[in-house]
């Protein structure tokens, strides 16, 4: 639906209801209330999850989203290559680590 079919459909129902703006305030307030409660919290988590694999390292563990646990070996480009256990290292694709181990120091 083209712009102007848009802003023609929006004048005619203005004219048969009357008062069209009453009608789209509810209607623009659900957008709005989307907005916060769903596009914008997700908005955060996405930015933060960009800083924090941006962040990442050579020597950081790591838990990926299939549920491995790993630690950074090397940092490529597109991926990190990971060592899972003990001389096994595969290289992951940077938008399958789910998230950061902070290791605790004791």
């Amino acid at each position: 639906m083209a712009i102007s079919d848009f802003s023609s459909f929006l004048t005619l129902a203005q004219a048969a209801s009357g008062g069209g703006l009453s009608q789209l305030l509810p209607i623009a307030l659900l957008f709005v209330g989307m907005w916060f409660l769903v596009i914008a919290p997700q908005r955060k988590r996405q930015k933060a999850h960009d800083a924090m694999l941006a962040a990442l390292k050579t020597g950081d563990e790591i838990i990926t989203s299939g549920g491995i646990y790993a630690t950074i070996t090397n940092v490529k480009d597109d991926r990190y290559v990971v060592r899972i256990a003990d001389g096994t290292k595969v290289e992951l694709g940077k938008s399958f680590v789910a998230n950061k181990i902070h290791v605790s120091a004791e």
